[in-house]
């Protein structure tokens, strides 16, 4: 057992840099497993956010910026860029408990949309899985109007 402890001591000590990429992707694997495991929002694909959208009272919240917005979005979908959420949060208060789908361009920031509004009250929060490319990817109907 010692002698396979100096060996590996000896091999990370030897290959530093190759040892030191393995540690950080375990550490950042771990972290994901974690974040997953406590996520207070649910994921959905595309085809499960088509069918909580045919529910009326679904409210596409998409959080891009705006020239992203304005090069397509989900029909009917209210357009709050990220930055401007905590101060823009009140154009949802009549929807607070009605099912918000967070939509952003490739689903990064919409995670962080969804912990700033679980914050401040909302419970019922979906995030798009992908965001709006794995929308388009599966050929739903996007619109430049507004």
């Amino acid at each position: 057992m010692n002698v396979t402890l100096d060996r590996l001591l000896e091999f990370v000590s030897n290959h530093w840099l190759m040892a030191s990429g393995f540690f950080i992707a375990i550490i950042l694997l771990v972290q994901d497993i974690f974040d997953s495991a406590f996520r207070r929002h649910k994921m959905v694909s595309p085809g499960e956010a088509v069918t909580l959208m045919n529910n009326d009272s679904t409210v596409v919240l998409d959080i891009r910026e705006p020239h992203e917005f304005s090069a397509g979005h989900i029909s009917n979908a209210l357009h709050i860029p990220l930055g401007k959420l905590d101060e823009r949060a009140f154009e949802l208060e009549s929807s607070r408990n009605n099912p918000i789908l967070v939509v952003c361009q490739v689903g990064t920031r919409s995670g962080a949309a969804c912990k700033k509004l679980l914050k401040q009250g909302f419970p019922r929060l979906h995030e798009l899985k992908g965001g709006m490319q794995a929308w388009q990817d599966e050929k739903l109907p996007v619109t430049k109007k507004r």
